[in-house]
């Protein structure tokens, strides 16, 4: 008898806790549905919360629903730690990670929070692309440039190689009238030190001639010489912050503008490259191929919008196509989001959108330019087989 009483009290113990369970949830879904929409948790909030969370932790989760995603979970992966995954949720620190919490404590430290998607050659977080952010007054300074024009013998001999390679093709693929590739900068007064006597200090390194719109326009040429129709666009983005009152920090605000003017009075563009150098020193941004010096180059993609993924699929192939054909020429591919960070940097504008660092702060215009011409050499063959693709997809 005593332990029949014993057993209805534990059923009505255990009834009693479900029903104070149901009450609980009715009362926080009746919150959370009637609280003014500003109060709500968004669906946003929620991604943020949940977004730096190891993927395994949600395979786990569906595995003690349905043990076919067992199968599924890594070898080497443990079962993820309650306490962690709730401190990660709450602080956004990872325990195993140093770099959340030192990159809200000291400053600058967050440049380091980017993630490597795929390393090139020596590519690791000691070594990140460097962005600097001088003042404006800094960036708009006048300053003296010299450019010794040493590359026009290389030039003209490539030059020659290409028009024999032309003689030799029944038809060479073109464009046409069409201007397919758009190339913008940023950032377009960033500098070269080689190109700036006196000037040691790589956030001092710019000029309003002798930049990185050099390097747009050779790999413009370097496509038109292959066929794809490419514009660049000449706005002075620094001389905008000026004129708005903006900070250099607003430079993709200011940008964007520019961008999005073109894209919508040309509907021919397929593909946007933002062009920009590194603040790395030399050593980090050099890689001597064939017995010549090339500038290295390194693949920015923003997270924070939708096309990221297919933002992703485009660097991706194209740091495997320069790695065959010119290796260690690709740093790598990073991505970029959070705080601190732009996330965006204006590759929602379309899915083949491309932030692309060229070199860095003490490289010099011979090495970016044969980084250019290489780059122009690869995407050329990635576009046309595109191209022949999408011919025979339409032919079927």
């Amino acid at each position: 008898m005593i332990q029949k009483n014993k057993g209805f009290r534990s059923i009505y113990r255990r009834g009693g806790l479900y029903l104070v369970g149901l009450i609980v949830l009715f009362i926080g879904i009746g919150i959370l549905t009637t609280i003014k929409p500003a109060y709500r948790i968004s669906s946003e909030t929620i991604s943020n919360l949940t977004n730096d969370i190891d993927s395994s932790t949600f395979l786990y989760l569906l595995g003690m629903e349905n043990r076919v995603f067992t199968e599924a979970y890594p070898e080497d992966k443990r079962m993820p730690s309650l306490t962690s995954t709730l401190l990660q949720v709450a602080t956004s620190v990872k325990p195993n990670d140093p770099r959340s919490l030192l990159g809200n404590e000291l400053p600058g430290f967050s440049e380091f929070d980017s993630r490597i998607l795929i390393a090139g050659e020596g590519t690791d977080y000691t070594n990140l692309p460097i962005e600097s952010s001088p003042p404006l007054e800094d960036v708009l300074k006048d300053r003296e440039a010299v450019v010794e024009d040493t590359e026009d013998k290389e030039k003209q001999e490539q030059q020659s190689e290409k028009n024999e390679k032309d003689e030799d093709k029944k038809e060479t693929p073109t464009t046409g009238d069409r201007d397919v590739v758009y190339i913008y900068n940023t950032h377009n007064r960033e500098s070269f030190l080689p190109h700036l006597p006196g000037v040691t200090d790589p956030n001092q390194a710019n000029h309003k001639e002798v930049n990185i719109t050099k390097v747009s326009d050779r790999l413009a040429e370097s496509l038109e010489n292959n066929g794809i129709g490419t514009s660049v666009d000449k706005s002075d983005i620094s001389n905008i912050l000026n004129e708005k009152g903006w900070s250099y920090g607003q430079s993709y605000d200011a940008s964007r503008e520019v961008a999005e003017e073109v894209l919508a009075s040309n509907k021919d563009i397929q593909y946007v490259f933002d062009l920009h150098r590194d603040a790395l020193p030399r050593e980090k941004t050099t890689k001597k191929i064939n017995g010549k010096n090339y500038a290295r180059i390194m693949f920015v993609v923003g997270l924070e919008h939708a096309n990221h993924e297919k933002n992703l699929k485009v660097a991706s192939e194209l740091h495997h196509l320069v790695e065959e054909k010119y290796p260690g020429l690709s740093r790598g591919i990073i991505t970029k989001a959070g705080a601190r960070v732009n996330g965006v940097y204006n590759q929602d504008l379309t899915e083949n959108a491309l932030l692309v660092e060229f070199g860095g702060v003490g490289n010099n215009l011979d090495e970016l330019y044969r980084s250019a011409d290489a780059v122009a050499d690869v995407f050329s063959e990635f576009y046309w087989d595109a191209e022949k693709v999408d011919a025979s997809s339409e032919g079927e």
